[in-house]
């Protein structure tokens, strides 16, 4: 019976364990977000090949409407399984050239995008980023 105990507990912390690498929200933003979202500025090549905003303009943008990081993190998880052109952060440009983002419903989990929108918010922008179509930076909060 100890032995059968033992095996559950180290399944549990298997399973636990898993779970947490999973929920990684940087691993999650590359394998899931960096393909369309770069998360640096573009360069003059990148701006040739760009199919999303880079993150660094999104969060720019959600951080200017949405003080708080929680508030924040609701609204990217909301905008990427039900995105509308009224949800919308990005510059009117930005939605005409690249279009809505496609929602993500079925492609990642509520828990996987809790993750990466809060791994968003803690990451982007970089400190002294300042918006180049708009020349300023975010206030400090």
């Amino acid at each position: 019976m100890r032995a059968f105990a033992t095996a559950i507990a180290l399944f549990t912390l298997l399973a636990a364990s898993a779970q947490a690498q999973s929920l990684d929200g940087k691993g999650l933003f590359e394998q899931k977000c960096a393909v369309c979202h770069i998360p640096h500025r573009p360069t003059k090549e990148d701006r040739a090949k760009m199919v999303a905003p880079p993150a660094m303009g999104v969060m720019y943008h959600v951080k200017e409407r949405y003080t708080s990081p929680e508030a924040a993190v609701d609204f990217v998880v909301d905008y990427v399984i039900d995105p509308k052109r009224e949800k919308a952060v990005c510059m009117e440009r930005s939605i005409r050239r690249f279009g809505l983002m496609p929602s993500q419903k079925g492609n990642v989990s509520e828990a996987q995008l809790r993750a990466i929108a809060a791994y968003m918010v803690d990451t982007f922008p970089p400190a002294g980023f300042r918006h180049p179509k708009m020349g300023r930076g975010l206030p400090v909060r």
